[in-house]
């Protein structure tokens, strides 16, 4: 059984090892509790959206960024042939004015 907890859970270690980092220095900048948070990098605990927007900016990482990096293990993990890398033009069209005032 493939869980999506594990997948996020390896994303987040990966991240925060290439970015050489410490789970105490993402925990404490986080503010999320180290024994917690390791937890969730071994894919015991599920982390809330609240809990990886947290992580991901202590990560300087977009969100984005690591729910793609966890769709792309899963698809591998589902043994998937081709992997969508398009974002659909509605979706695009749908935030475009939001883009435009950045």
């Amino acid at each position: 059984m493939i869980l999506v907890r594990q997948e996020i859970g390896e994303v987040l270690r990966d991240l925060r090892q290439q970015k050489g980092r410490t789970l105490r220095q993402v925990a404490s900048r986080a503010s999320v509790a180290l024994g917690y948070l390791s937890e969730v990098e071994r894919g015991q605990k599920e982390a809330s959206s609240e809990i990886l927007a947290s992580v991901a900016e202590a990560l300087d990482v977009p969100i984005s960024t690591i729910m793609r990096q966890v769709g792309d293990r899963l698809s591998v993990l589902e043994g998937l042939q081709t992997f969508p890398d398009v974002v659909p033009d509605e979706l695009v069209a749908s935030v475009e004015p939001e883009l435009s005032l950045r």
